[in-house]
């Protein structure tokens, strides 16, 4: 196959929001095809009705918008293969059903729900492998099947899997893998309501719409001699596969909630890049070598291979992602990080704060913060004081270190004079009027610069002391420097 005719899929089931592995098979699919000049097709598998939930489908196409991964072929955009979604293909995967049937690879079964469970417990009971189904309907003649259909019982229909002999085939990334064929169930294809399952739809919605390569979660690794199987009963010629390595936690159990396996939107709101999430993605079971963690979606489309993939797990480590969130942070121009970071402001400040917000000073106010930040969403979380009028924090705060309250009084009112009377209200005069002013009034610079913290700030640790109040501005300082003093003079403290 040349390379200009790949085709890959990402093919989610609507019955959740999509997470990090989740995603992780999209971003690896659609790497893949910008690599190889062939197309990213996304495709809805929503043949499970009962599971559907409400909503997500709408999220699965925003988490892949919010990341880039632009699709060629699918919902909202259509192709040549319309529709996308597999609810509305029902008839040709009832057609493709039938024809197993006539053709002797399918048959009908009637056995109800109720008789397959007491199957599997008195095998069980008798110790032996539990199967999910014993082929009580494999052989059935025309004259049984014709009776049970007299009662109303709507069968299923099941694949002929053969009873002996093996199925191999060739992963991309583990190499040959071979399974018996004993091992394998007649599995269900279509279902009494008339949808599909997974597998039939599936094998029928890769092969018409000419899928070329098929990368997923090594979790279908169990399925694929099953699909290899259907294929062949079929006369096509099955896509080539490759099982992407599973994404385990930190202590190298399978990745779940506590280990940060929430919907990739979850991160969005967070506060995380989607540069990041793109970056950071990219290496769970893939990389350029052993020491490149930060590479850029160019990079990535022009050195992404399957050789690369690796065989073992990969770890999803929350602080690795902080860190290189942080990074990319610090990258930012100042205007770029406003505008990235002007929407977790206006929706994390406090009601009381003035909007819309002015995207010149959300600059100034992220540019203080810059160095430190791992999310957007820290600049808010730390930066309510630059935007309120007032502020409420415990009056023992303003006397830590031993500082009586009437100390504290005399600093602020001899602060409020000095600010109120400098030139220039930027760092460098501020820095040296309030040095000369600790010396003239025989403190420590240490002792009066934290006083002033805690009432420029409302906290003991803010961003350096004379770039914040340069930032508040003169009017705000001065206002909660008097309001201080007025606090400290309505209930004297010691």
């Amino acid at each position: 196959m040349s390379i200009g005719n790949v085709r890959v899929r990402y093919a989610p089931s609507p019955t959740g929001y999509p997470h990090i592995g989740n995603i992780r098979t999209a971003l690896f699919n659609w790497l893949f095809a910008r690599h190889s000049g062939g197309k990213f097709i996304v495709r809805i598998e929503d043949t499970d009705q009962s599971r559907k939930v409400e909503g997500a489908v709408e999220q699965i196409l925003e988490s892949l918008r919010w990341l880039g991964l632009d699709w060629d072929e699918g919902p909202e955009i259509g192709g040549a293969f319309v529709p996308y979604f597999q609810s509305e293909r029902l008839d040709l995967y009832r057609g493709y059903a039938e024809q197993l049937v006539q053709n002797g690879h399918a048959y009908r079964c009637y056995c109800s729900s109720e008789r397959l469970a007491q199957m599997r417990t008195e095998m069980a009971e008798r110790k032996e492998s539990v199967r999910t189904y014993d082929r009580h309907c494999r052989d059935l003649s025309a004259g049984e099947q014709s009776k049970l259909r007299a009662q109303g019982i709507v069968p299923v229909i099941r694949f002929k899997v053969p009873l002996d002999g093996q199925t191999t085939f060739h992963d991309l990334i583990r190499g040959d893998i071979t399974f018996d064929n004993a091992e394998l169930d007649d599995l269900v294809l279509l279902k009494s309501d008339g949808y599909p399952t997974y597998h039939l739809a599936n094998i029928v919605d890769d092969h018409s719409m000419e899928i070329s390569h098929v990368m997923r979660a090594d979790e279908w690794l169990s399925s694929t001699p099953r699909h290899v199987l259907l294929y062949a009963a079929f006369g096509w010629t099955p896509p080539l596969y490759a099982h992407l390595p599973m994404i385990l936690g930190p202590d190298k159990s399978k990745l779940s909630k506590r280990h940060g396996a929430t919907a990739l939107l979850d991160y969005r709101d967070e506060g995380y890049l989607p540069e990041v999430i793109f970056n950071f993605l990219a290496l769970l079971g893939w990389s350029l070598d052993d020491k490149t963690d930060v590479i850029g979606r160019e990079d990535l489309v022009k050195h992404f291979s399957l050789e690369r993939i690796s065989r073992t797990a990969a770890v999803f480590d929350i602080k690795k992602l902080q860190w290189m969130n942080g990074f990319y942070i610090r990258q930012l121009d100042p205007a770029r990080l406003a505008e990235r970071a002007l929407p977790y402001f206006e929706k994390q400040l406090p009601s009381e704060v003035k909007r819309p917000l002015d995207v010149g000073y959300v600059s100034q106010v992220v540019t203080l913060q810059q160095e430190r930040a791992k999310t957007l969403c820290e600049f808010p979380q730390n930066s309510a004081f630059f935007f309120m009028e007032d502020l409420e924090y415990p009056k023992d705060l303003l006397l830590k270190g031993g500082m009586t309250g009437e100390k504290a009084r005399e600093l602020l009112s001899a602060t409020a004079l000095r600010l109120d009377s400098v030139t220039a209200f930027d760092v460098t005069s501020l820095e040296s009027v309030l040095r000369s002013l600790a010396e003239q009034m025989s403190v420590k610079t240490g002792d009066l610069f934290g006083l002033l913290r805690v009432v420029v700030t409302g906290r003991t640790a803010a961003p350096p002391l004379f770039e914040t109040m340069a930032v508040v501005g003169r009017e705000r300082c001065l206002k909660r420097v008097r309001a201080a003093v007025q606090r400290l003079s309505d209930s004297p403290t010691r």
